[in-house]
């Protein structure tokens, strides 16, 4: 995987109002944006990026492209995957959320195939501050430091790089996984990314309650993470016994995989606490975690003036 200042960046959909309005924030704060891909019939440059009909075409004219950003409509997203694969593009980044479950599953098998990397579907992007940034997050919300965030829940890595920017705790790699029930890239990768990474000291956790990914990642830290980690899980103190998820949520999860019933004495909590995983019982209460991971700045002394 490469993330880098001049990594080229592929844009599908970006006629879309999603692609309209992130193609030109990405490309002002540095993102290497070579190129767009539209089913408009007119392919008039967008704000000095060239747009074409067809990947192929575009790698013709720009050369090899490194990670393509998708961001078409749901039922899109299989054909604009193939194709980006098909062209060489060795990195997806899904943005578009609800992708139908059998097409992702699909495109998963084949990039399986030809050892292409997906993130997503419904994944915010990933974000190296001041360094990076391919999605759909703010990225004035977050300042570079030493905390690493890996999150399942949509928006909500936003305002935890917003609240821990404002104590100073500023941010090694931030990435979103998707909200989507059937994932790409998975916790157990990205956890192995920031434990090698040198410039990432601590890592938070933000997951759905009562969900089979939370738990293998859960057992990934107890055996393979070595720096601390804070979890948090949004819904974990709700009611039990209670399906979360709308119903296409739901029917997603049984064609993905078994959804566990619900317990008052939930594995994966279990599992986080027998990893050493220190576990927010609310969002307010992870930036105080992860403070007390670090050793305090001692204050200066101040002066007499007597």
């Amino acid at each position: 995987m490469k993330w880098e200042t001049d990594s080229k960046v592929l844009i599908q959909g970006i006629t879309n109002p999603l692609g309209v309005s992130y193609a030109t924030r990405m490309k002002a704060q540095g993102t290497n944006i070579v190129a767009g891909i539209t089913l408009d019939e007119q392919t008039s440059d967008t704000h000095d990026i060239p747009v074409f009909t067809l990947v192929e075409e575009a790698v013709k004219q720009v050369g090899p492209i490194d990670i393509s950003l998708i961001l078409t409509a749901p039922y899109e997203v299989l054909d604009a995957g193939l194709e980006a694969i098909s062209a060489g593009i060795k990195q997806l980044v899904i943005v578009t959320s609800w992708v139908p479950p059998l097409d992702l599953i699909t495109l998963l098998q084949q990039a399986e195939v030809t050892n292409t990397f997906v993130l997503g579907s419904g994944s915010e992007g990933l974000l190296v501050p001041d360094k990076f940034w391919l999605g759909i997050m703010e990225p004035t919300f977050y300042s570079h430091g030493p905390v690493g965030i890996i999150s399942r829940c949509d928006r909500l890595m936003d305002e935890l790089a917003k609240t821990l920017t404002k104590r100073d705790l500023g941010q090694s790699l931030a990435v979103s996984l998707g909200s989507d029930r059937v994932m790409g890239s998975n916790f157990e990768q990205w956890l192995q990314i920031m434990e090698e990474d040198d410039t990432t000291k601590a890592i938070v956790f933000l997951g759905q309650p009562y969900s089979s990914p939370e738990l293998l990642a859960a057992q990934y830290i107890d055996s393979a993470i070595e720096k601390p980690v804070v979890a948090y899980l949004p819904g974990i103190q709700a009611p039990i016994n209670r399906s979360f998820g709308d119903a296409t949520s739901i029917i997603v999860s049984q064609l993905s995989y078994q959804t566990r019933p619900t317990t008052g004495d939930d594995q994966t909590l279990t599992a986080l606490r027998k990893a050493g995983v220190k576990i927010a019982k609310n969002f307010e209460e992870i930036p105080r975690l992860i403070q007390g991971i670090f050793p305090r700045k001692p204050r200066k002394s101040r002066t007499s003036t007597r």
